[in-house]
Parts: C-alpha cells; structure tokens; sequence
C-alpha cells in the first residue's frame, strides 16, 4: 500500500506537467487579451501566428492592436513567465539545502541585496556598462546579501535551518535600510521610479530586455536540475548527505550564488517580487511528491502561471491603473505565510 502511495505522484507527474503546459498557454493568451484596450483571443493568435511566419494570416486588426499584442504585451507576458520559474526554482532549491519550508529569495535577503545593487546603478553610477549594468549590479548585491547571511549565521552560531532565516531577515533589513539612503542622497527627480520599482513591476518589458533572464534561468535552472539527486539527499541531512559523498557546505555554497545569481537578474528587470519562491514549491510537492526531479521543473511550470495570474490581477483590478506586481504577491504570500506556520504548528 506504501509503495503504491509512494508511486502516484511519479505516474502523476506528466498528467500534471501536461495540465501545467496548457494552462501556461491560455494564461498567456489571458495575458495578452486583457488590459485597457481589449483584444479578442483569436486576434491575439493570429497577429502572434502572422509575426513568427509573415503572410500566413489574414490581416484583419488595425496596426495599434499589433503594437500592443506584439510589442507591448507579449514581451511583457514572457518576462512574467521567467521571473515567477526564476524565483520558484530558487526557493525551491534553497528549501533544500537549508531543510527548512520557510526559505525564500525574499526572506534570506537575497532580494534586498539584489535591489540594492540596482538601486546603486540606477541612481549612482549610472548605466556605465550598457544595459547590462544594471542585471550586474544587481546580482553583485545579491551574492554580497547571500555571503553576509552566512557570516552572520555563523557569528550568531546560528547554523540550525530556522536560525538561518532568521539571519536572513535580520540582513534583509539592514541591506534594505542602505538601500533607502541611496534613495535619499540620490536625485529626488529618480525616487517615483525607483519606488515604483522596488514594488515589483513588468511593465517595462521590451524584447531586448529578455535575453539575459532566459539565458540565465536556461543555465542556472539546468544545473539545479541536473544536481537534484543532491538536492534529495540535502533534504534528508547533512549527515546522510556527507556519507553519499556530497561536499555538503561546498554544494550549499554553490546554491546559493546561484540562487543570488537568477534572484539579482530577476530583480533587475521586474523589480522586488516577494513570496513567489516560498509559495510555489510548497504547492508543486502536494502535487508531484517530494522528489527534486520533479519538483524543478514542476516549480518553473507553475511559477510561471503564477505570475503571470498575478500580473493580470494587478493591471485588472485598479485599471487603467497597474498596481505594482509586488503589492499582490506580498498579500497572497503573506497568507500563505501565516496559514504554513499554521500548519507547522500542529
């Protein structure tokens, strides 16, 4: 019975990635329809058909609808789609590591050392590297956040999973009042934007912006993946981890510069997006068990519509207006906090 039970998740696994798929394809053509000019879903597949093979569709929509659909709303849906499988597959593998559910890019401060390297661009020094300034920066930040939450860790002696956190948050804090006074010495004419920013936002998507995400999410999430028979043996211990041959702190170490590395370059683009790496890979192990094999790839799938579902919200629900991403995710985030520790506690 055991055994049966232990193998429903593994045959459940490509019905879910299956469902997952075409959900990810309607909530993108969600994505794209919705918004203060409406567009119908059929004339959103035929503008997106017509651009990758010209000619191939009738043309029946004005051109402002092919701006919108092509230029405007698509690049945004995608950048959506690698920042939630970004986050997801870092909280993912950070809960791994650190045996802890709790762990999140937010919560270790990694996102708070990521916005305080692109504030520093941003307002300082400026985009003296070209666009890529502000992704370097930004995981510059990002990796310096992650090496002090383990120094401080260690200071405390506070090496257990739960203490980690708390490390974290501590260092979020602190990371995040030094961001606020580059704000405040920096150019007040930047504030609105850079605030605007630091609540998550995608609306500043445009194609030439995705190539550095994709690339890093494609790299990254690849070596995550490929080592998730280690990630397993993390979960179990450090002890029984050791003893199958596994360099347990350097791995660790290893996971969280690549964490602080897809954290900063997510944030350089979309801003501080919360909660979406702590919520996630929560919800996936429900649904495809507790192997990181799965779970990986379950987490990008579903971190993905995730996002994408949020950032629909966020230009819906105050339209015209685009409430900042980040404010939704924080609310719904926040819940599924309080209702995980609920739930730890009993």
């Amino acid at each position: 019975m055991s055994e049966r039970a232990a193998g429903q998740p593994k045959s459940r696994f490509p019905y879910v990635i299956g469902a997952g798929g075409l959900l990810l394809l309607f909530s993108i053509s969600v994505a794209i329809s919705v918004g203060a000019v409406s567009v119908p879903l059929h004339t959103v597949w035929s503008i997106l058909i017509n651009q990758v093979a010209p000619g191939t569709m009738e043309q029946d929509w004005s051109k402002g609808r092919e701006a919108i659909v092509w230029d405007i709303r698509f690049p945004r849906a995608l950048l959506a789609c690698l920042v939630g499988a970004g986050l997801a597959v870092v909280g993912g593998s950070l809960q791994a590591v650190t045996r802890n559910p709790l762990a999140d890019p937010h919560l270790l401060g990694i996102s708070s050392g990521a916005a305080f390297g692109a504030i520093l661009a941003l307002m300082h020094t400026g985009m003296f590297l070209g666009l890529i300034t502000v992704p370097l920066f930004a995981f510059g930040g990002a990796l310096a956040a992650t090496l002090l939450v383990l120094a401080v860790s260690q200071f405390a002696s506070a090496t257990s999973a739960d203490r980690l956190i708390l490390a974290g948050v501590a260092v979020s804090f602190i990371v995040m009042s030094l961001a606020n006074v580059l704000i405040f010495l920096g150019d007040p004419r930047a504030t609105h934007t850079v605030v605007f920013w630091m609540l998550g936002g995608l609306g500043l998507a445009q194609w030439c912006h995705l190539a550095f995400p994709f690339a890093v999410l494609v790299l990254c999430g690849a070596y995550i993946w490929a080592n998730a028979g280690k990630l397993n043996a993390m979960t179990v211990g450090d002890e029984t981890a050791a003893t199958l041959g596994i360099p347990v702190a350097r791995f660790r170490l290893i996971i969280f510069v690549v964490g602080a590395l897809v954290t900063g370059v997510m944030v350089a683009f979309s801003g501080m997006i919360g909660f979406v790496g702590l919520m996630v890979p929560h919800i996936v192990r429900l649904l495809v068990g507790g192997d990181y094999c799965r779970v990986i790839p379950a987490s990008a799938l579903f971190g993905a519509i995730y996002l994408l579902w949020s950032d629909i919200f966020a230009r819906t629900i105050m339209a015209p207006e685009d409430m900042p991403i980040g404010i939704v995710t924080g609310l719904i985030g926040g819940m599924f906090f309080v209702w995980l520790l609920r739930r730890r506690a009993r």
